[in-house]
């Protein structure tokens, strides 16, 4: 199956392939990064270049390497997983490589999978999970219009201690009338 490419005014979001593995690689690095994504499972780098390679023909989800318009270079990605066909639903994830992150790629990013997810794959729920140590990440999702639902205790390591899950969705008229209202 041929997946998007999906342009917005200063990003554009495309497949993610092969040549993103060194960059992909790069972000695995970060420690912050890993920190604010609960990502506590390490990875070769040949995992990291069959993952990459195996993105076009994965079913059931869309992964998105995040670029700026004109130039291809991978800032991070955005994940819409799980997708339900009956249910209308699925999940989303965003992570970003540390030079690229508050300079707007991932509230662009959002936007356009949002879009995507409700205009063109007509779910009804888009869903995900933000660390509740990071406060940014929350923060961005409620201003775009997610909402929250909950929240799982000790969900997530934190080094040596836990943090919890907040719980957040998107419905499609949640959707809609936050484009009306923009």
């Amino acid at each position: 199956m041929q997946k998007p490419t999906l342009q917005g005014e200063m990003i554009v979001l495309r497949p993610i392939g092969t040549d993103d593995a060194d960059a992909m690689w790069d972000m695995l690095d970060d420690a912050e990064g890993k920190r604010l994504t609960g990502t506590t499972r390490g990875f070769t780098r040949e995992e990291v270049d069959a993952w990459c390679a195996s993105r076009e023909a994965a079913e059931g989800r869309y992964d998105f390497a995040v670029t700026a318009f004109g130039d291809d270079e991978y800032r991070g990605e955005i994940v819409l997983t799980d997708v339900d066909p009956d249910v209308r639903c699925a999940s989303l994830r965003l992570s970003m490589r540390p030079l690229y992150r508050g300079r707007g790629y991932g509230t662009e990013a959002i936007e356009l999978v949002l879009g995507f997810a409700f205009d063109g794959l007509d779910l009804h729920r888009v869903e995900l999970e933000a660390l509740s140590i990071n406060t940014r990440a929350v923060s961005l999702y409620e201003n775009i219009g997610f909402r929250r639902e909950g929240r799982r205790r000790d969900a997530y390591r934190d080094g040596a201690g836990w943090c919890d899950a907040v719980v957040m969705s998107m419905l499609e008229d949640e959707y809609r009338a936050g484009r009306v209202a923009s």
